[in-house]
């Protein structure tokens, strides 16, 4: 049985559509196998790295999603030359400098491609001005701007203090010094940013760069999967722990030719949870012992709380519990600082738990899409669970089987938010998601392939 769509039609970036409302039959079982999607985090990274790289790079699986079509858009407003070919392949013609030096862009939600951008155009130099949604406007970026201002770059604030929109000035002869500091607690897409344009910085001051980070580093696995990129494209990083990054003064990006894109991690924690309380087995292919992605380690969160995981290079299986029948997973009480994203999905597993469940250090999730931690506690509580917050913990005490309500859960503009929460249908009650068109940001046919798993 198929999701019931219902509402009208409207434009949602280049390629989704957005109806109303989805109505989530009550499932009792899931089986099956899919072709995960391209990773985000390596879509967007791989664009702009072979942008970066002078001349071309034919790459592979790369996502189609609203994120990275900001990312194509901007890199073909900067000149640079891009080809779609279709089926997730694109060919890039990366440039020395961007033919284009003044240029407004509207870069949505994508957190991204709104931080590394910054730092490319502001080490590059031109007249540019960048610009979001609404709660774009929300996610600090501070702490990156101080950064780039420290190396000299000229980047000021149209709205308030601290937040998008920026203004990028066109002067970078000021552009100097060896030596930069970053915050690491608030988002590692700032380090990101800084890493992937450190190399434009060394070319012009011929000197190498060392970035160090104050406080403690969040989300290290993100930072893991930029050093393996940079190295790909030809920059090796040195890493003194996860303090201090010095990027040589002979750093050049070079092309590798061709580059794939791995399956999305985040994306497979919706697959395998489904494995874990629907039976399984549920099998995602495109990412797995081999992969450079952190939240592969979601697999290993649900081995601990009652799921048998099976994987090979290539390929991850849940199989577990069936939640339909009574049977329960694991209560638990877990750090899931390296794993953010896919904590989301846990924090609704922890409806099917035998016991109160705590989620720690998930501070980011405040300056995500939206403030996830708020956005996860009201709609926890619809379906009547006890949920308690604080500033970077959760926790979830599962409701008892008369106690369940229905609900229509409102996704907050958050693609995560709506795919962590199709797993609700396995619960006793009618499940509805609201604006289900938002994972169209990462995941455009999420719920197509949910319905094909699920029975």
């Amino acid at each position: 049985m198929r999701p019931r769509r219902r509402g009208g039609h409207g434009s949602r970036g280049a390629s989704a559509v957005t109806e109303h409302f989805l109505d989530l039959p009550a499932v009792t079982q899931a089986r099956g196998s899919l072709a995960l999607p391209g990773s985000k985090s390596i879509s967007n990274r791989a664009l702009l790295l072979a942008a970066l790289s002078p001349g071309r790079t034919e790459l592979r699986g790369v996502l189609a999603s609203d994120d990275t079509r900001v990312m194509l858009d901007a890199l073909a407003g900067l000149g640079v030359g891009v080809q779609e070919r279709g089926a997730g392949e694109v060919t890039v013609d990366g440039v020395a400098e961007f033919a284009t030096r003044q240029a407004e862009f509207f870069l949505g939600n994508a957190g991204t491609a709104f931080r590394s951008l910054t730092a490319a155009l502001a080490l590059h130099g031109g007249d540019y001005r960048l610009d979001g949604v609404p709660r774009m406007r929300e996610r600090p970026i501070g702490d990156l701007v101080d950064a780039l201002r420290v190396l000299g770059a000229r980047v000021d604030y149209l709205g308030a203090e601290g937040y998008p929109p920026l203004k990028i000035g066109q002067d970078v002869a000021g552009l100097g010094g060896d030596r930069v500091s970053v915050q690491g607690n608030v988002s590692s897409q700032f380090l990101t940013a800084l890493l992937l344009s450190a190399p434009l910085h060394v070319q012009r001051t011929g000197k190498a760069l060392r970035i160090d980070v104050a406080g403690e580093l969040i989300s290290k696995p993100y930072i893991g999967i930029t050093l393996a990129m940079m190295a790909d494209f030809g920059v090796q990083v040195e890493q003194d722990g996860w303090s201090s990054f010095l990027v040589p003064a002979a750093s050049r990006y070079v092309s590798p030719g061709r580059y794939l894109v791995e399956g999305d991690a985040s994306s497979a924690s919706y697959f395998l949870a489904l494995g874990a309380i629907g039976g399984g087995p549920v099998r995602v292919e495109g990412v797995g012992a081999r992969s450079v992605q952190g939240d592969i380690g979601f697999a290993d969160t649900l081995a601990q709380i009652g799921a048998t995981i099976r994987r090979g290079d290539d390929w991850m299986e849940a199989e577990g519990v069936n939640v339909a029948r009574g049977e329960r997973l694991r209560a638990f009480d877990m750090d899931f600082n390296l794993i953010p994203d896919a904590a989301m999905t846990t924090a609704v597993l922890a409806l099917f738990a035998d016991g109160p469940c705590r989620l720690r250090n998930i501070g980011s999730w405040r300056v995500k899409e939206t403030d996830r931690i708020h956005a996860m506690e009201t709609e926890l509580r619809k379906l009547g669970a006890e949920v308690t917050s604080g500033p970077d913990w959760l926790r979830v005490v599962p409701p008892g089987p008369e106690q369940w309500k229905p609900a229509a859960i409102g996704t907050w503009d958050d693609h995560r938010m709506a795919m962590c929460f199709s797993l609700a249908a396995f619960g006793p009650v009618p499940v509805r998601i609201l604006e289900p068109g938002c994972v169209s940001k990462t995941f455009p046919d999420y719920f197509d392939v949910y319905a094909r798993l699920v029975a």
